[in-house]
């Protein structure tokens, strides 16, 4: 099979960073892209990019530090998507190794003789390096505001960032991923009004949204759950198994949920669910939606086990979708995840990041307790957990910069319409535990971490700071 294709050669204002890429007509589906991998580890990061279902010459090469030569990685692994309704194609992955942490590094795509694309990048960073990671949720919506939002979040040059959920509208579908994920999100050249080349220097961390993997009817979205296809993050999180209390059973004919399986491979269920050490920060990533039981005895132990063991890092983070303590009327209902609030205290986390309101939103720290009415096994029809909560009042994240108890932000503003901007300044609206709501604004959490504190900033896709804070250990 011949692939045409042609190379345009574009200067990216990142650092020293230049990219040469292929345009529609080349070889990509999606350009390269950096992930975790399935089983992260210090020094390595893995390149993932999509093509058709043909044989074709790869081969990838990088350059760990400035000083030193290329190496060549082993011929890429792949899995083939066939879902109903579109062509096959590939996800090609390799693994990079011995990348210097925190590090700039090179990396070039070739067919056969004919280079197609090169970038520089981040290797993530260890243990007593400072960093800067950027968080913003319900995304991937092609929309202008999504488009502003990449190209901020650019700007501030993170070496991470985090997407709490809906990270593709609106089923988590492949043609979504396509259309409106990946050309915003790794564009070739940076603009507010295009996005920016995001993904092929910086890490993506995401979590599980119910825009992304709550569809479960493969009859009707028959290349729905495309996270587990595209995302490449660690599989140690609890094992697992359909309609048990991790995750419901799949809805379809059975020829396409056999499809699926077959192309999601191991990351099916389990990729829901998993940790990774960052820096000076351990991260518990969490499936937040009501298909999942947090008051199964075996999933909670997992959580405590996983913050217990990570109880060496100076911090401990927590990100999933749906929050367990926010203020807005758009999902007021939705409180499945207060249920873990406890485990999070015993874990000594600092700070919890959702989305799912499409809006910023800072509690003060707080404890919670819910009643024992709360440990019900089904949150499907009923999401509420009552319970009592202890609020910190004299944490200002200024003059007072160590929080009792657990801050809990919505960072949901990152492209689709805001929610409820009609509370923003009726703060009696507010519930007693949020101490800001900013529902006019599209923005971003920006956070940079040391072993002695972290630095939050909350900025609008304009640039202005809306809130900020630091915490003390």
């Amino acid at each position: 099979m011949i692939v045409r294709f042609l190379r345009v050669a574009f200067l990216v204002s990142f650092g020293t960073s230049s990219v040469l890429a292929g345009d529609q007509t080349g070889p990509f589906l999606a350009e390269p892209y950096l992930q975790l991998g399935h089983s992260a580890g210090v020094g390595k990061l893995d390149l993932l990019w999509l093509s058709t279902d043909a044989d074709l010459a790869w081969k990838v090469e990088y350059r760990p530090g400035r000083h030193k030569g290329w190496r060549s990685t082993p011929g890429p692994r792949f899995r083939t998507v066939r879902v109903e309704g579109m062509p096959p194609h590939r996800v090609y992955e390799v693994t990079l190794r011995d990348l210097p942490p925190g590090s700039n590094f090179s990396y070039r795509v070739s067919l056969g003789d004919r280079l197609v694309f090169e970038s520089e990048a981040r290797a993530p960073k260890s243990a007593g390096q400072p960093h800067r990671f950027v968080a913003f949720g319900d995304c991937g919506d092609g929309s202008p505001n999504q488009k502003a939002i990449a190209h901020r979040a650019f700007q501030a040059h993170p070496d991470l960032v985090l997407i709490p959920g809906d990270i593709v509208y609106d089923r988590g579908r492949a043609t979504e991923y396509r259309d409106r994920f990946w050309p915003i999100f790794n564009a070739d050249a940076p603009s507010p009004d295009a996005g920016a080349p995001l993904m092929r220097s910086t890490l993506f961390v995401a979590a599980p949204g119910n825009h992304d993997i709550g569809a479960r009817d493969l009859g009707k979205y028959p290349d729905g759950l495309s996270y587990f296809y595209y995302w490449s993050q660690p599989i140690n999180g609890p094992e697992g198994r359909e309609g048990g209390p991790m995750t419901s059973p799949l809805v379809g004919p059975e020829s396409n949920r056999l499809a699926f399986r077959e192309a999601a491979g191991p990351a099916f269920p389990r990729m829901a669910n998993f940790s990774f050490d960052f820096g000076d920060v351990h991260w518990t990533v969490l499936d937040s939606n009501p298909s999942v039981n947090w008051n199964d005895p075996e999933l909670r132990r997992w959580v405590a086990q996983d913050l217990a063991i990570a109880k060496g890092a100076p911090w401990r983070f927590v990100t999933f979708h749906h929050p367990g303590f926010h203020s807005s009327r758009s999902h007021g209902e939705e409180e499945q995840m207060r249920t873990l609030a406890p485990v999070f205290e015993a874990g000594k986390v600092s700070l919890v990041f959702s989305g799912h309101v499409h809006n910023y939103q800072r509690s003060y720290p707080l404890s919670f307790l819910p009643d024992a009415a709360s440990t019900r096994s089904d949150f499907k029809k009923d999401r509420r957990v009552a319970g009592r909560w202890t609020l910190d009042r004299t944490f200002d994240g200024r003059t007072d910069t160590t929080p009792e108890g657990v801050i809990y932000l919505v960072t949901g503003a990152g492209g689709r319409h805001l929610y409820n901007p009609e509370q923003q300044d009726d703060t009696a609206s507010w519930k007693e535990f949020t101490v800001k709501h900013v529902s006019k604004v599209f923005s971003m959490t920006v956070v940079d971490v040391d072993g002695q504190a972290v630095r939050v900033q909350q900025v609008g896709a304009e640039g202005q700071v809306i809130d900020q804070f630091v915490i003390s250990r």
